[in-house]
């Protein structure tokens, strides 16, 4: 509720509009009437606001990871539907300290403990968690100074769960304490490392690596750190997350690494290497509508009607002479298929015209480098703490 109002008073002072998103897990039998409540309390204010309920979750094992994954995607649905980019996120520094405090007992190295990133960029959204060094007792003063009420979600609380472990042994519901304080801090160190990090493996990407809307990617001659060649697999296999390190120590040689192939690329860059999605890996075709995605990397952006959209695959033996590549990309090429005949191969501008379906995986190659947060000077929000104080 706090980052609604903030987010309002940001964007009406600049001629702009929030829209608040209210997320309904249906986990609780009275989470759709405090959904209710909370869109009253934002008209009231005039922020326009949407209650997204969730369906199909079920208690049991992994809730916090299944309610997040489909939280986020009902998010990024309701903000496509809109047209919106930017989407701000409420977690605050006592929330940073449990993820840091996680990170630890899982044994996460330097780049996990820089918790949660404050801008993350995505195939179609922009992320921001603004609130992140913000001590959570600031954010209930900011209400109680302008009469809005809130929810106090229950599930927080719930002992069965970590994240409620965590905060019951941190003991600091203000999140002003020296616990709560020293992880955010050590996050805003690691944050900053991983972001130099980021920077300079983004420069040798730049540098040395050619990719292409098909799909594969070429990489002039020499070694490539695993900080670099981590986010080149994720983004060629679409995945969510790169390989563990361990598995990108050492020099480039062929290798299936997080469905990726890397081969000598031969007559396309000499001395250099080829990287191109696994045939094996790839994903079972998709109905050929307009949005359709294709192997969570390629986007139809017109229907293709009657068609389904999947790998060239084996068809590609045919069509060798048409194209520039070899056989390793071409059978990872999109086509569409009709009652399982060849209908298309839009790259190759083979069969039925039709829109060239983008290369669009989840996540980019290189965004923003790493941010664990923002400082300004002070907050201004009608209630002063002492000092300057991190935000």
């Amino acid at each position: 509720m706090a980052l609604v109002l903030l987010a309002d008073g940001w964007a009406r002072g600049r001629g702009g509009q929030v829209v608040g998103l209210i997320v309904d897990h249906g986990l609780r039998g009275e989470s759709a009437a405090e959904a209710a409540l909370t869109r009253a309390r934002l008209a009231a204010r005039g922020i326009a606001a949407r209650v997204l309920t969730l369906h199909g979750l079920r208690r049991g094992p992994a809730l916090a990871a299944r309610a997040r994954a489909a939280r986020y995607a009902a998010l990024d649905a309701a903000c496509a539907e809109a047209g919106i980019l930017h989407l701000l996120l409420g977690h605050h520094a006592a929330d940073q300290a449990e993820t840091v405090a996680m990170r630890r007992q899982r044994g996460s190295g330097p780049a996990g403990l820089a918790a949660m990133p404050a801008l993350v960029e995505t195939a179609r959204l922009r992320l921001l968690r603004p609130l992140l060094t913000v001590p959570p007792v600031m954010l209930r003063r900011l209400l109680l100074a302008q009469g809005v009420g809130w929810v106090e979600d229950p599930s927080n609380a719930d002992p069965t769960t970590l994240r409620a472990q965590l905060r019951a042994a941190h003991d600091d519901p203000d999140g002003t304490g020296a616990a709560v304080q020293s992880a955010v801090a050590a996050s805003l160190a690691r944050g900053s490392e991983r972001g130099a990090g980021e920077w300079l493996s983004a420069a040798r990407l730049a540098a040395r690596l050619r990719l292409y809307p098909q799909g594969y990617a070429l990489l002039m001659p020499g070694d490539l750190p695993a900080a670099a060649l981590g986010p080149l697999l994720r983004l060629l296999a679409g995945a969510d997350w790169a390989p563990a390190p361990r598995q990108l120590v050492g020099r480039l040689h062929a290798a299936t690494l997080g469905g990726v192939r890397i081969l000598p690329a031969g007559r396309l860059l000499p001395g250099g290497w080829l990287l191109v999605r696994e045939a094996a890996a790839l994903g079972p075709p998709v109905p050929a509508r307009r949005g359709a995605v294709w192997d969570r990397r390629f986007r139809l952006v017109a229907d293709a009607p009657g068609c389904m959209l999947g790998a060239l695959g084996p068809a590609a033996a045919g069509l060798r002479r048409k194209a520039p590549w070899p056989a390793a990309v071409l059978m990872t090429l999109p086509a569409l298929w009709r009652d399982g005949v060849l209908a298309s191969v839009p790259h190759l501008g083979y069969g039925e015209a039709c829109a060239v379906p983008l290369f669009s995986p989840p996540a980019p190659l290189a965004g923003a480098p790493f941010r664990s947060g923002f400082v300004v000077r002070g907050y201004g929000w009608g209630c002063q703490p002492p000092g300057d104080t991190l935000c």
